[in-house]
């Protein structure tokens, strides 16, 4: 005689939510470069209990979540939504600035898509200081950069090689390798920088 079908186990909305966390978190922080170190430091939440989240192997207080949150510019909602629950228009403003995760002597990074969307392409304007250069590690196999220049004028380097570009001249290059864009002139330079993962 088989034996009696269990009845499925409900799935507790807080798995969810922690699981979800635990991809969210991680996903930001490798879209950012950032070393479990940074984000500690940047969120003020200890190294282990990062871990503990991005492993979906905590169930982290309201107050944790809030700190990760901010330490990404995002509010609690945007941080643990899911894809389907989010609106089919989203909408960055110019002020908003906590697009801006960089700024400093060298440049600033704004980014141009939403910052709580896992995602594959990812769009920003770089503005860089005159001689500012924005140098990157290579990120993940097989990812690419595209740039158009809308003001200044830049050189590219990937691995390398290098390339010197001026208004509306646009390239692309390899990211899965050390590259950079650098401000050769004398003025500010501003780029539209989009990075394909593939």
């Amino acid at each position: 005689m088989p034996s009696p079908k269990k009845k499925p186990s409900p799935v507790n909305p807080a798995d969810s939510i922690n699981e979800n966390l635990g991809r969210r978190v991680k996903k930001l922080r490798a879209d950012r470069g950032w070393s479990l170190e940074e984000l500690a430091s940047a969120s003020g939440v200890s190294k282990s209990m990062l871990s503990e989240i991005e492993r979906e192997k905590a169930n982290p207080t309201l107050s944790v979540t809030f700190r990760i949150a901010r330490a990404f510019g995002l509010n609690l909602q945007e941080l643990i939504e899911t894809a389907e629950s989010a609106s089919t228009i989203q909408v960055i403003r110019s002020s908003e600035r906590s697009q801006v995760y960089r700024s400093d002597k060298q440049c600033e990074i704004r980014t141009l898509s939403p910052l709580n969307l896992e995602k594959e392409v990812e769009f920003y304007q770089v503005t860089l200081k005159p001689k500012g250069a924005l140098r990157s590690q290579p990120h993940y196999e097989g990812t690419r950069e595209f740039i158009t220049v809308e003001q200044g004028t830049v050189r590219i380097e990937s691995g390398k090689d290098s390339e010197d570009l001026a208004k509306d001249d646009s390239g692309t290059y390899r990211a899965d390798v050390p590259h950079a864009i650098v401000n050769t002139g004398s003025t500010l330079a501003v780029v539209f920088l989009v990075v394909l993962y593939r």
